[in-house]
């Protein structure tokens, strides 16, 4: 397990977790005396999952998980969808952007036209002192 990332070791360790717990509910959700070493095993593999995972928190502390990744787990969604979703989200915001730069290189096209309509001499001076010409 050490070849891989600490993510990569953390989700591993995770997913053996959650597959002990499941396990565990099986057994106890039909439990029969017999099984009784069987469940005591898994739940000192509980045990056990927990201290590995312990253990690798040190190595995932600089990772931040946005808040809103917990509520689309919380809605049951899956958490890679948020990233979906946020590109969604930046893509539509950057072309509500685009457009409105659109509409302000136009507005700004009119008003110069306009402005050397009425005013030819003041605009020629004004692009002389910025250097348009």
């Amino acid at each position: 397990m050490d070849c891989k990332n600490p993510l990569e070791n953390l989700e591993t360790n995770l997913e053996m977790f959650i597959e002990n717990v499941r396990q565990i509910r099986i057994i106890v959700s039909d439990f029969q005396a017999q099984g009784q070493n069987v469940l005591n095993q898994k739940i000192q593999g509980l045990v056990t999952g927990l201290q590995e995972i312990d253990k690798l928190k040190s190595q995932v502390q600089n990772v931040h998980v946005p808040f809103e990744v917990f509520d689309y787990i919380d809605q049951g969604k899956n958490p890679q969808l948020y990233t979906k979703d946020c590109i969604d989200k930046a893509r539509s915001k950057n072309e509500e952007v685009k457009g409105k730069i659109d509409a302000y290189r136009k507005f700004k096209a009119n008003m110069v036209l306009e402005l050397q309509k009425t005013f030819p001499n003041e605009l020629n001076k004004y692009r002389a002192l910025r250097g348009d010409e």
